[in-house]
């Protein structure tokens, strides 16, 4: 019998290279995933609204509308907390812990992967996670990871 192929919501920023590379590096994990569906990966940056001027009202009304349609259809909610790490800044990036909330309040798993395992994880995203995948040699387990069975991975970071 063939497995349930789940849709999944990339949270997670595109605004440098750096953090293209991580997404594009957790999409191919995840396509290797047989619990995934490949084409039901929904990335935020290839579905801009570009019908209205980047940062205008209506491209942000449009852009905020069709995310969380998509956090709230998917399967699971993968978020990437690396943001800046390139200039040293361990903080997670503000939409991205937006949309992990947005999923949490509507009971949709939320698998947490960060790059860099030195950071610290703030207590409500501590809480918040279903699956935790710490570090480069542990995200690579997101190809076997079985997203239908969901078995909780927690992480011992310290917590703040």
């Amino acid at each position: 019998m063939a497995k349930y192929q789940n849709k999944v919501y990339l949270a997670s920023p595109f605004f440098s290279e750096g953090q293209k590379n991580r997404i594009n590096e957790v999409v191919e994990l995840l396509k290797q995933n047989p619990t995934i569906d490949t084409d039901g990966i929904f990335i935020p940056e290839e579905h801009q609204f570009e019908a209205e001027p980047f940062g205008s009202f209506k491209w942000q009304d449009a852009v905020f509308a069709s995310d969380m349609r998509q956090v709230h259809k998917a399967d699971v909610v993968v978020a990437i907390l690396d943001y800046q790490n390139e200039e040293g800044n361990p903080e997670p990036d503000s939409g991205t812990i937006f949309e992990i909330g947005a999923a949490f309040e509507n009971n949709t798993p939320v698998i947490m992967v960060q790059f860099e395992t030195a950071h610290k994880l703030n207590l409500m995203l501590s809480r918040s996670y279903t699956a935790f995948f710490n570090g480069h040699e542990d995200i690579q387990n997101l190809k076997s990871y079985d997203f239908n069975d969901l078995e909780q991975r927690y992480t011992t970071m310290e917590v703040f």
